[in-house]
């Protein structure tokens, strides 16, 4: 199954209300809640959970900035409360600070991410890691080092990754990432940057998006594809986006 959803993160200018009536006028099922303005602790996410359902919505995950480094400031436990008292089913988090090229301490990174796996699968939460520049996850080889890195430690395949098209890669390029990870990825960001990040309507790239749709309808896992950006970022745009992508996820 594949759901179509929002990350809250797109409507940052919105109260908790505003990012659910937009998801309920455009027809999307599910939302990442982000940490940074609408679930930012435990109390507020405990509200956000009862009018997420209220609304007739799911919460798809929880979008945490929580980085795996070896700072004295990443304690997990915090962003694991939250996550637990907005229900959700898992967290999304950062494979640290540096890129791959430059990391300076890799065990590190991967000892913390591992620290937080365990915590969160004993308390039945997934863990999912943000695909993104200036992390370990900034190139598909990195990804599945880590992935195996995390595995080693914790002892089963438990650790998930996100997925979103690499900044400037061509449709070809993009989707033979995709496919190679497809296995570990829990959750897609959807949205059309060309070039670099130049926000463009979804359907810019249809030639990439249609062939993500039959690449994720053909897994065997279900899996939440949530609009990120929007053109301008611009909320008049959310309906066009959503239509566009529940209609692709369709097939």
């Amino acid at each position: 199954m594949l759901n179509p959803g929002l990350c809250s993160i797109t409507f940052r200018q919105f109260d908790v209300d505003g990012v659910l009536k937009a998801c309920a006028d455009a027809e999307l099922t599910h939302v990442e809640w982000g940490a940074d303005v609408h679930a930012p602790d435990p109390t507020t996410a405990r509200d956000v959970a009862r009018r997420t359902t209220d609304a007739g919505l799911t919460v798809a995950s929880y979008g945490s900035y929580w980085r795996a480094d070896p700072s004295s400031d990443n304690d997990f436990g915090p962003v694991l409360e939250t996550a637990l008292a907005l229900g959700a089913p898992r967290i999304r988090v950062w494979a640290g600070r540096e890129g791959s090229a430059d990391c300076t301490d890799r065990a590190a990174v991967v000892e913390n991410l591992a620290r937080a796996v365990r915590a969160a699968t004993d308390a039945g939460v997934q863990v999912g890691t943000e695909s993104h520049g200036g992390t370990l996850t900034d190139t598909t080889a990195s990804t599945l080092l880590l992935l195996d890195e995390v595995d080693q430690l914790v002892g089963s395949p438990v650790l998930s990754t996100y997925w979103q098209p690499t900044v400037d890669a061509e449709d070809d390029e993009a989707l033979a990432e995709l496919a190679v990870l497809l296995p570990r990825v829990s959750t897609v960001h959807a949205f059309s940057w060309w070039p670099g990040t130049q926000r463009n309507p979804l359907a810019s790239r249809e030639s990439l998006w249609t062939r993500v749709a039959d690449v994720l309808r053909g897994s065997a896992t279900d899996h939440d594809v949530l609009l990120e950006f929007l053109p301008q970022d611009d909320p008049v745009h959310l309906r066009d986006e959503a239509d566009t992508l529940t209609k692709w996820l369709r097939g």
